[in-house]
């Protein structure tokens, strides 16, 4: 994690991830469109120099286009397995209230006015369980995680 952040930001990393590789993944989609769409062509009308230049701008796509796929394979790969690091520690939390508001709010991306409503408690109770929940996380966690959250 290299630099230190606060226990909510270290279980952000996950929304913060998937929003990035959603965000690729568009990215991928219109690269491979100009890819593999028009402008790749051979012109034989064309001289030969315009015909290597078109040649080679659509070479040029193609190699950001599989770029930018090993990137967000990559990306997937840390967001695969710092999900699952997550979840594990979340499931490590005795507090069955505290494990399931961290789990929606952190694994599932809900918002507190949403988890409220599903866990059946006023929003300013949820807000208040939630400051537990990270109390408890980082007490529970404290040691994992030394150097790579703030104090």
């Amino acid at each position: 994690m290299g630099e230190e952040m606060t226990v909510k930001e270290y279980l952000k990393q996950l929304e913060l991830l998937n929003e990035m590789i959603n965000q690729k993944v568009s990215q991928v989609d219109e690269l491979r469109e100009m890819a593999m769409g028009g402008g790749m062509g051979i012109r034989y009308d064309k001289d030969p120099v315009q015909t290597s230049v078109s040649a080679d701008a659509g070479t040029n796509k193609i190699i950001k286009y599989i770029d930018l796929e090993n990137e967000v394979n990559a990306d997937i790969d840390r967001y695969v397995d710092l999900k699952n690091r997550i979840i594990n520690q979340i499931h490590g939390i005795k507090n069955v209230n505290h494990m399931k508001l961290l789990y929606k709010r952190y694994v599932e991306f809900k918002r507190l006015e949403v988890i409220s409503v599903e866990m059946n408690f006023s929003y300013d109770h949820t807000r208040r369980l939630h400051g537990y929940a990270l109390l408890d996380f980082e007490r529970t966690y404290h040691d994992d995680l030394k150097g790579d959250l703030k104090s």
